[in-house]
């Protein structure tokens, strides 16, 4: 399967040296004993295991072009992950068109650094550096017509469609990371120096009682996208999942759909729990974008968010983020509309909304 999604849009690109592709997948891990909430929460999100390793506790879950893997190795990288940070993200794969061993050459002469540990433990046969708190990211060349990089080490699970549509997630849109405060410029440089992504994207978000800075990084090919968010607040949204996971790591992973309506009616009819609006959000839609042809009663019984570009409030974008499903990382459902944006209008309505369930919870 190609890459390279139907946005309905031109994406920006520039040189890209490496042929950076997509992202392939996400690994997830959760301590002993907890690896069935993995299992239950993916089938809630419409995604159908497809593919199990043929000797390790390792499983497929795929919706479209959107991979998840969920590792229960007990002696492997990802288990002492997960028994430092708990239920985690604690690998993600980037796909390249050059070969992964002279990718994985070019990145490490730019600073990209080692995993350390049981390295040799990876779910799939690829080179791998250091990601996002040191969990692994997969330099994959093996995909579409080159053939798969789960190759002869999975098998298929029998009975299930190898390419099922699920609830119409088609592609990894972005995965955000949280940093620790004056982490920024590392990881900008980082992603920069070793991948040549560039910043497209600057937030500075302030809600009621705390805020937070969110740089964009873009890879060459303008479809990975990896945005950084830091805060100097210690109670701060950013700190507390950095409380919680014991670490940097990836804050959320927004999937995209041609139909967001249809997808989040039915991951809710599933039972996935998506973070509340509130209803004076909807009542300024029709004033904050004009003329945007969007079903706003539908918009507010799914919650919905929907932004535009400043400049001719033509270019759209629907978005949606879930309650924290894996430990503090959540999930976002994203549907582009020309907007290459990441819902800046909707940014601080949803720091302000998770803001409000800090209160709730006492947090602030």
């Amino acid at each position: 399967m190609s890459a390279q999604p139907n946005l309905g849009m031109q994406v920006t690109t520039f040189e890209n040296p490496l042929g950076i592709d997509g992202f392939e997948f996400v690994e997830f891990a959760a301590p002993a004993g907890q690896g069935e909430a993995l299992h239950d929460y993916f089938r809630k999100l419409g995604f159908t295991a497809v593919l199990r390793h043929k000797h390790r506790p390792i499983t497929v879950y795929r919706q479209g072009g959107v991979n998840f893997l969920v590792n229960e190795d007990p002696d492997s990288f990802a288990a002492d992950f997960a028994a430092e940070h708990g239920p985690c993200a604690c690998g993600f794969a980037i796909r390249f068109r050059e070969p992964a061993g002279k990718v994985f050459d070019t990145v490490v002469n730019n600073g990209g650094e080692a995993v350390t540990g049981k390295a040799d433990s990876k779910a799939v046969d690829a080179p791998v550096v250091k990601g996002i708190g040191d969990c692994m990211l997969y330099l994959v060349d093996r995909y579409g017509d080159k053939g798969s990089v789960y190759g002869n080490d999975y098998v298929a699970v029998e009975g299930a469609d190898a390419n099922p549509a699920g609830f119409g997630l088609t592609f990894i849109d972005h995965l955000t990371h949280n940093l620790y405060f004056g982490n920024m410029a590392k990881w900008s440089d980082y992603y920069e120096k070793l991948f040549n992504f560039r910043e497209i994207r600057y937030f500075d978000i302030k809600g009621a009682k705390t805020g937070l800075v969110s740089k964009a990084m873009t890879a060459p090919d303008g479809i990975v996208r990896i945005p950084l968010n830091e805060s100097s607040d210690p109670k701060s949204q950013i700190n507390e999942y950095l409380d919680a996971y014991n670490g940097e790591g990836i804050q959320h992973i927004a999937c995209f759909t041609d139909d967001i309506y249809s997808t989040v009616e039915k991951m809710r009819e599933a039972g996935v729990e998506f973070l509340d609006t509130p209803d004076t959000y909807f009542e300024v839609i029709d004033q904050r974008i004009p003329d945007h042809g969007e079903d706003v009663p539908r918009l507010q019984k799914n919650r919905i968010l929907i932004d535009a570009d400043p400049e001719t409030k033509q270019r759209k974008l629907l978005q949606i983020f879930t309650q924290n499903a894996i430990g503090p990382i959540f999930f976002e459902i994203i549907q582009r509309k020309g907007n290459e944006g990441f819902g800046e209008g909707n940014f601080q309505a949803l720091f302000e909304s998770i803001e409000r369930d800090q209160m709730k919870r006492g947090v602030l």
